[in-house]
């Protein structure tokens, strides 16, 4: 199975995508990630995206599909994928079909997890984690047992990322609505997206996933 997991930063995305990943075996294929792992190999296409990035140039969407196609002939066809990030155009998504129709793929899911912009800015400004171990806490949904202490380890530094503001939040949802206006038409069209509520409770995103990816 091929799906592709849409949602802002913050949206729980990371952590769903994971469940996927252990209970059905698929893989997680974040174009960032696998553009990093291919220059540190140095693959054939690495070398050619790090020539292009050490020249200041955007990696081309050639490149990219490049990269997709080789993680899809090193996964084999037995194992399905979760596509991150990627596509985000109209040519785009035309090259992941060619890319799955290559290798005698398709794709079967388009999931969103739909968000409250409000609520995901309370969300995510309230984040913070422990200093020495990295237990995550937030101010509204989950204080420590006791006032700052760390419930596993006992420390009492926190800190939150300087990214996770209401200003740098916002941007991030409306970059997110501007990459992924052009491609969900395309793929309505077909009759395979599906939308979730991203606010619930885990869990129940978690059970509302698995029943889309059940059919």
């Amino acid at each position: 199975m091929n799906i592709i997991l849409l949602g802002p930063p913050g949206a729980g995305k990371g952590t769903q995508a994971q469940r996927l990943v252990d209970k059905h075996g698929m893989r997680q294929l974040s174009t960032g990630d696998m553009l990093r792992a291919a220059v540190r190999a140095g693959t054939p296409t690495g070398l050619e995206a790090k020539a292009v990035m050490e020249r200041g140039e955007l990696v081309s969407d050639t490149i990219v599909s490049a990269l997709i196609g080789d993680e899809l002939d090193a996964m084999g066809s037995g194992t399905g994928a979760i596509f991150d990030g990627y596509p985000r155009t109209e040519a785009q998504a035309i090259s992941l079909d060619a890319i799955l129709a290559e290798r005698g793929r398709k794709l079967d899911h388009v999931i969103e997890l739909e968000v409250n912009e409000d609520a995901l800015v309370e969300r995510i400004t309230g984040r913070f984690t422990c200093a020495s171990c990295g237990k995550g806490y937030h101010d509204s949904f989950e204080q420590p047992k006791v006032e700052g202490t760390c419930d596993r380890c006992g420390g009492h530094e926190f800190k939150r990322r300087p990214d996770d503001n209401a200003e740098t939040v916002r941007t991030r949802m409306a970059e997110y609505r501007a990459k992924t206006a052009p491609i969900l038409p395309i793929y309505e069209a077909r009759g395979i997206v599906a939308k979730v509520d991203g606010m619930a409770d885990m869990d129940e995103v978690t059970a509302a996933i698995e029943s889309i990816v059940a059919g």
